[in-house]
């Protein structure tokens, strides 16, 4: 259950400060004990897994504590929070988060070894110009850790846009983005309400106060991808009486099925905007925790693939938009590798072996 906001602010904020300094000041100790763990443990010359580890988390808990005290400062400049929400604060805040993000960045593909590239039509004059000449709502595959992180810095940092997230409430765990995302236009989910009118409500909230250099970021999926989520979302549109729905999400074995009530009320409240299909392959193998620390150094190319479908080809019925986009979602191109099934590796306890990276292929007809 997540604590109230109050018991985040002067609870979990104030630790989460004490925590980084402790890590800063044992960080010489921890680097020994973690290379002397790797040399026990026969680790393979090289991979380091403890050290790289150390290193993101320390340059995460630094990056968090600095970002804690600039949203402090301007909270206190903003005349104890009371001009927060105008456009100068929410342009420092914004500045904040690309800041974060970049950091993190930079940390996170030189200690793991990931490589971001992205497939997106040619940077033509009609596309320079038409990238930032309309809102988007971007809809997204969700897979593996840190890809929401990666698409966000995406938007911030590389396209230019502002973006409004659909995310998960226990997010707000985490000090440093519980309070640059609640002072931005967000919404946060809870799974044990999601049936809720308030949460569509809120979604068309941030659709309709999109600008031209607006981005409304939806994971459809919902989740990660399992095989018991994957038969659950067919199951739940059985249940809801479309089939239609359910037999092409069949379809798409390595893909959840779309929920799509939220990207509908996007589209509906901003028919303006354009859609943008993201898929992505790289990440989405590593499911636990296990996964991740077997994988380190990952040395893994992270492929994702932007699209756009322009806005006036959605504007219709809610019932064709959202066979449309079960259509466009299946068009993700992400199939295994030759001899390899989802899964496997996992629970023999060895290092997953390593693939050529998945080029996603998406179309938006």
């Amino acid at each position: 259950m997540l604590p109230p906001r109050l018991v985040r602010r002067l609870v979990l904020a104030p630790l989460a400060i004490v925590v980084a300094v402790a890590v800063v000041v044992l960080s010489p100790l921890l680097a020994v004990a973690t290379a002397a763990f790797g040399l026990a443990g026969h680790a393979r010359p090289g991979r380091m897994r403890g050290t790289r580890l150390l290193y993101f988390t320390l340059v995460w808990l630094l990056a968090e504590t600095a970002a804690l005290f600039m949203c402090l400062g301007l909270w206190l400049a903003s005349g104890f929070g009371g001009r927060l929400r105008t456009e100068p604060y929410q342009s420092r805040h914004y500045a904040i988060m690309r800041w974060f993000l970049d950091l993190l960045y930079r940390a996170g593909t030189s200690a793991f070894g990931v490589r971001v590239e992205v497939d997106e039509p040619e940077l033509t004059a009609d596309e320079r110009a038409s990238r930032l000449a309309r809102p988007v709502i971007v809809l997204s595959r969700h897979a593996g850790p840190g890809d929401s992180f990666l698409l966000v810095r995406q938007l911030l940092s590389v396209y230019g846009r502002r973006p409004r997230v659909v995310m998960k409430a226990t997010l707000q765990l985490d000090p440093g983005l519980d309070v640059m995302a609640n002072r931005l236009p967000n919404v946060f989910i809870s799974h044990r309400r999601t049936g809720e009118k308030i949460f569509i409500e809120q979604i068309e909230r941030l659709a309709r106060g999109l600008d031209q250099a607006g981005a409304l970021v939806i994971f459809p999926e919902g989740g990660n991808w399992t095989p018991g989520r994957w038969q659950r979302g067919i199951s739940r549109l059985e249940r809801l009486g479309r089939r239609d729905l359910a037999a092409r999400a069949r379809q798409m074995p390595n893909l959840l099925a779309p929920r799509s009530g939220g990207a509908l009320a996007a589209i509906a409240a901003c028919p303006e905007a354009d859609v943008i299909f993201v898929a992505h392959a790289g990440l989405d193998r590593l499911v636990s925790v296990g996964d991740v620390w077997r994988s380190l150094p990952m040395d893994q190319v992270v492929a994702g693939a932007f699209r756009r479908g322009a806005a006036f080809r959605w504007s219709r019925g809610s019932g064709a938009v959202a066979l449309r986009l079960v259509g466009a979602h299946r068009h993700l191109d992400l199939a295994e590798p030759p001899g390899r099934r989802r899964g496997s590796g996992h629970a023999s306890g060895r290092r997953a072996r390593r693939y050529p990276p998945r080029r996603p292929r998406l179309t938006c007809d």
